[in-house]
């Protein structure tokens, strides 16, 4: 038997590929088995074109960017990783149920002694094979303890018809959740001009550009209105404007904004003459990269916050506001 890694483990594991794991991590991931290429390494996800260390590092689970030969470090940024099955195969089709024999109670012992904040099963055959039960992605009713339980898309090159933002939408939602930080209350403007275009301001993130409809966090004693009125005034010198119905909202849990845990926020509809933006405030220190009108036809080229912005807009064009705002999704 070959002994766990990491700062503590329960017990020694008969595994090519040892546990990486410590007590009261942030998260420990949970893979489905050691494939062949994870067990000549003996490193988890060792696979080159599987997609779990990028997504680590771009969901601002870790500092840096690592490697699997690297794995022991990651219990010194609150993480860690084990698997559902020990037995290494071709590949996860190649599992029986018995491979899975244990394994519910053992995560839980895992829970039990370690007491991480989160297991994050990376696949949902990978929680399926452990409880008996097909999830959705996303958090789960199931506890272990305090321990809460959510699932990933899987990130092995096999999943590949799961696009790459797709599976980083969830990572980033638990590297949120993870934090244990509350969620930032803020309010948006979507800014209209009389060609049915909006003006979204750009932020750089590690993961990417995104593209958003101006706007910030609302500050104590006021109103979704007020902020409106001077996000707007500091971040794009818009002023004198007419408030419109609130469109939808949209709840975004992420991990690279100081001292919180994600943000939700209510959309408002602004109706405006194209003007050029000329801010009160360095955009710069607001983590605006840049400005740009679009008509909606373009936004399919670029990411945006709501991700189905252009379909919202397209919509919005076409039939008006909804009667009920609804949720955008993320």
């Amino acid at each position: 038997m070959r002994q766990t890694e990491g700062v503590a483990a329960p017990e020694e594991t008969p595994s090519d590929v040892p546990d990486v794991l410590g007590p009261r991590l942030r998260v420990v991931f949970v893979g489905i088995n050691p494939g062949r290429v994870s067990a000549e390494a003996r490193a988890h996800f060792a696979n080159p074109r599987n997609d779990f260390w990028r997504l680590l590092h771009q969901a601002c689970f870790t500092a840096g960017l690592y490697e699997p030969r690297e794995q022991r470090a990651l219990v010194g940024e609150g993480i860690g990783v084990t698997n559902a099955a020990y037995r290494t195969t071709p590949g996860s089709g190649d599992l029986r149920r018995g491979d899975f024999a244990g394994s519910a109670e053992r995560l839980a012992r895992i829970a039990r002694e370690l007491r991480p904040g989160w297991l994050g099963f990376v696949g949902k055959e990978a929680y399926r094979g452990a409880f008996g039960e097909r999830p959705e992605l996303g958090l789960q009713p199931r506890t272990l303890g305090e321990t809460r339980l959510f699932v990933l898309p899987s990130t092995s090159p096999a999943n590949a018809a799961v696009p790459w933002e797709e599976r980083l939408r969830w990572f980033q939602e638990l590297a949120g959740r993870a934090t244990g930080l509350p969620l930032r209350d803020a309010v948006r403007a979507l800014v209209v001009d009389a060609d049915g275009r909006t003006l979204l301001t750009r932020f750089d993130f590690r993961s990417g550009p995104v593209w958003a409809p101006p706007g910030g966090g609302v500050e104590p004693g006021e109103s979704d209105e007020q902020a409106l009125r001077r996000e707007l005034r500091e971040e794009c010198g818009l002023r004198g404007m007419e408030l419109g119905p609130r469109l939808w909202t949209r709840t975004h849990h992420f991990a690279d904004m100081a001292g919180w845990g994600g943000q939700t926020e209510r959309h408002y509809l602004v109706r405006a003459e194209a003007f050029e933006p000329v801010p009160e405030l360095d955009p710069e220190a607001e983590g605006i990269a840049a400005y740009r009108w679009f008509a909606a036809g373009e936004l399919d080229d670029v990411v945006t916050a709501p991700r189905r912005l252009a379909a919202h807009l397209r919509d919005l064009l076409l039939h008006g506001p909804s009667a009920e705002p609804f949720d955008a999704g993320v």
